[in-house]
């Protein structure tokens, strides 16, 4: 907090501390002091890992069996998502009281944008920052970290460099602090693009700062010109609230491979329930249905269909995500399903897929559905599909 350009930066980038499993450890004291995994299932993956399951080696997206190798004293919980996401819901509107530039990109991290705010909120960008964490922390009970800079790629930076409980700043320096990084640090560059850069002699930041523009042009389109602004610490996005968004899914992976329709449907219809009860909850609708598939073998299979008109129910999901299934099941066995949704719109969904007045219908269904779920638990009311395939295999 004593960084020479502190009071010259405005871009924050917030980020929860092991969210889930903070969360869980929250309402669970009794789980404090002891490794706790987030997410289940014995050929799922891990969602969150806690700190003291992360000096084991336990990361997310792992295989569980893997993190429970490593770590098999570990407390192992099923996400429950309606609980981080209210938690989200309250760090989020803590920030719009400080400015309505506010970009969440997942339930446990946002980008703010303080710029102009000194006079309104009291203090530079940076106290403003700390006090909100401290706030947040008194308020859910939850610690975050957060860094400080003058955009978002460097804010994301800066909030990993301390965590947990952190509170990190960069400016200037920035470019210095890169340069021994892998590439693979920079946004958008996944493992098959870090293979790349690896065989073309790129293997750190620095390089790629170094390299002459016109050749990483030359090797890799015009992201290579955005990766060398990158590689320099520059990045000219804006924090856009209009973008928090882009797509609400779920999916569930199976404890045993499925090769037929019908089965592969049972575990389709939950997915479909939750989300378009989250898209309602989110007060928008999307036209744009995606379906996914991992084989036994490992290979991931996407499909999309856009919808003449943006829909909010279970009932139009499952419908085409029926559709594209049907296409792909072919003898082959899959391991894992999962439905979203996007291409989203605020207001009144419309969608002519079905008779107005059924799908008028089926969006007031489950819109009840959904307020005794919330009043009375999720067991309360439940659709036959659903019924049939109650405490069945897999996790979400």
């Amino acid at each position: 907090m004593r960084h020479a350009e502190l009071g010259l930066l405005t871009i924050a980038h917030l980020d929860c501390d092991a969210f889930y499993a903070s969360v869980e450890k929250r309402d669970r004291p009794e789980l404090r002091d002891v490794p706790v995994i987030v997410g289940g299932g014995k050929r799922g993956v891990v969602t969150t890992a806690c700190y003291i399951a992360r000096t084991y080696g336990a990361r997310s997206a792992m295989p569980m069996f893997k993190a429970l190798k490593l770590c098999p004293d570990a407390v192992v919980i099923k996400p429950d998502f309606s609980k981080y996401t209210y938690e989200s819901k309250r760090i989020i509107e803590l920030l719009r009281n400080l400015t309505p530039l506010v970009q969440p990109l997942s339930l446990d991290e946002a980008w703010v944008d303080l710029s102009g705010t000194e006079r309104l909120n009291g203090g530079a960008p940076a106290l403003q920052m700390a006090r909100a964490q401290l706030e947040i922390e008194r308020m859910t009970g939850l610690t975050i970290s957060v860094g400080l800079a003058s955009n978002k790629f460097l804010a994301k930076i800066a909030s990993d460099l301390d965590k947990p409980r952190g509170f990190a700043v960069l400016g200037s320096d920035a470019q210095a602090l890169l340069a021994g990084k892998p590439v693979g640090i920079l946004p958008g560059v996944g493992p098959v693009f870090v293979k790349s850069l690896n065989a073309a002699g790129f293997t750190t930041v620095g390089d790629l700062a170094k390299a002459d523009p016109k050749r990483l042009v030359e090797k890799f389109g015009s992201g290579g010109l955005r990766l060398h602004r990158l590689s320099q610490g520059q990045d000219a996005r804006e924090v856009d609230p209009d973008g928090e968004r882009k797509s609400i899914s779920a999916e569930t992976t199976f404890n045993d491979d499925l090769n037929q329709i019908s089965d592969l449907e049972d575990q389709l219809w939950p997915l479909c329930e939750k989300v378009a009860e989250r898209t309602r909850r989110s007060e928008t609708n999307g036209r744009v249905v995606t379906l996914k598939l991992r084989t036994a073998d490992f290979r991931i299979l996407t499909r999309r269909r856009t919808l003449p008109s943006p829909t909010q129910t279970a009932r139009v999901l499952f419908a085409t995500a029926r559709e594209l299934l049907k296409a792909e099941v072919d003898g082959r066995r899959f391991r894992l399903i999962g439905v979203g949704l996007s291409g989203f719109s605020d207001g009144p969904a419309d969608v002519a897929l079905f008779d107005a007045q059924d799908e008028a219908r089926a969006l007031s269904t489950e819109t009840a559905m959904d307020s005794l779920r919330a009043r009375f638990g999720k067991a309360t009311v439940m659709t036959g599909r659903a019924l049939r395939t109650a405490g069945a295999q897999g996790d979400e």
